[in-house]
């Protein structure tokens, strides 16, 4: 436990978030195991005391804030693996440990968790903000890939919210209730996942185009032509031109897509070749492809790191990163819409996204001592999701809603659908200590 003001301050204010801090955490704790979750939980609602789960701090619309104060809950302690079921092909652990550290303790089993947020993310985050990845398109989300959880709930009550079997026509379905609640309705503890064997053979591909809207096109084309590309990812020049910088490459400076295809050596490689014609067939050029696993990881790599390569473009700055997704036929016009307006824009605004599901994002990036900086990035992030909305997508399709999405939600869902979310708050969480003013809009908690 600890009260040291410069703590709890880093608390009150999570890495790579631009969300002002308008309060810290009272007092932050370290539970080791489920039952001092518990015993925690209990005496804060008791004395009705907001309570913040808190594990990786790289969530990005302000879910780790603590605008009451209250108890911030850290959960980095908890990061055992509980059991390996090798036959099943399951895994059960606690909620601090990091998918990468999960990775890690797979591959001499030749397995692997699929879902790759950004580096230091945790289980029990991930499985809070309902994340994804590159490798969604593949694998799916994240609660395509929870079998079960166990949670906290407001009142101290410890509850199992599945079996380990892999489906399951038993009741309500409380785990993906769960999955996405964003610590407002408990505190999860231990969780379940499935896992996949790693691929025996892999392709990266690369590829340049002369627009953006192209490159769009040629994702889109790829996933209606039944290929199974495991990541499907798009890169415009801005981007390509931060990587270039951070990483003194020399990269053509277009919109670029990276492909990866998975399978035997011979299915990989066929797919490779049906993607490089569709590409052709777009203004596709300089089409390479690597097979080697020191290339592959390295081509990957600037993938990963595309926001750390925007700070190196811009130094002193903070990101402003939207995230919105829609149906995938109307991606291209997304982004060619979205490019429009960023590129009228005074601020440096990159586009990434994960093209084969139609997720979208971009980093617009800002002074943070000029007001007047973060109104125009404030404007562009709404000017995306209205446009996003207006296309039948959502307002966040992986990193969640916190506060900073919050005003998006009626517009986006419905009163009704916000009112009903409000009744399963209220009959979980009574007197309101979960995580309180983050996902459900304020206006409808009356």
């Amino acid at each position: 436990m600890t009260v040291d003001y410069d703590d709890r301050y880093s608390y009150g204010k999570p890495q790579n978030s631009f969300h002002k801090t308008v309060n810290i955490p009272d007092v932050v704790v370290f539970p080791r195991s489920q039952d001092e979750v518990s015993k925690i939980v209990k005496s804060c609602n008791k004395h009705k005391v907001p309570i913040i789960p808190f594990a990786g701090a790289t969530s990005l619309e302000g879910h780790t804030l603590s605008p009451n104060g209250g108890v911030c809950i850290d959960m980095s302690q908890m990061k055992n693996i509980k059991s390996l079921n090798l036959d099943d092909m399951d895994v059960v652990v606690e909620p601090g440990i990091g998918w990468m550290e999960l990775n890690e303790y797979l591959e001499p089993y030749g397995l692997f968790f699929p879902l790759d947020p950004g580096p230091g993310a945790t289980i029990g985050g991930m499985c809070a903000t309902r994340c994804s990845g590159s490798l969604a398109v593949r694998y799916g989300t994240m609660r395509d890939n929870v079998i079960n959880l166990k949670v906290v709930l407001a009142n101290g009550d410890i509850i199992k919210t599945g079996s380990r079997a892999r489906k399951s026509a038993a009741g309500y379905d409380l785990t993906r209730l769960m999955i996405g609640s964003e610590g407002t309705l408990g505190v999860i503890t231990e969780v379940t996942l499935r896992l996949q064997k790693i691929p025996q053979h892999s392709v990266v591909a690369m590829c340049n185009f002369p627009t953006i809207k192209d490159a769009a096109d040629v994702a889109i084309a790829t996933m209606l032509s039944g290929i199974q590309v495991s990541r499907v990812e798009l890169m415009d020049e801005v981007q390509v031109r931060a990587i270039n910088l951070a990483n003194t490459k020399n990269l053509p400076e277009v919109p670029t897509m990276m492909f990866e295809f998975i399978g035997t050596e011979a299915y990989a490689r066929e797919q490779t070749l049906i993607v490089q014609k569709i590409a052709s067939e777009h203004n596709g050029s300089d089409f390479v492809f690597a097979e080697d696993p020191e290339a592959k990881k390295e081509l990957w790599k600037l993938r990963k790191e595309a926001l750390w390569a925007c700070f190196a473009m811009v130094p002193n700055s903070e990101a402003m990163i939207t995230d919105v997704c829609v149906p995938l036929s109307r991606l291209a016009e997304l982004i060619s819409r979205s490019k429009q307006e960023l590129g009228s824009s005074s601020l440096v605004c990159t586009v990434v996204a994960h093209a084969g599901d139609g997720n979208f994002h971009t980093f617009i990036l800002f002074d943070p001592n000029q007001e007047e900086q973060r109104k125009e990035a404030e404007r562009l992030n709404h000017f995306m999701v209205h446009t996003a909305l207006a296309m039948e997508g959502t307002c966040t399709g992986e990193h969640g809603v916190g506060t900073g999405k919050m005003k998006y939600l009626e517009e986006e869902l419905g009163i009704e659908n916000l009112r009903t979310m409000e009744r399963i708050k209220d009959a979980l969480d009574p007197n309101n200590i979960m995580n309180p003013g983050k996902l459900i809009p304020p206006h409808v908690c009356l």
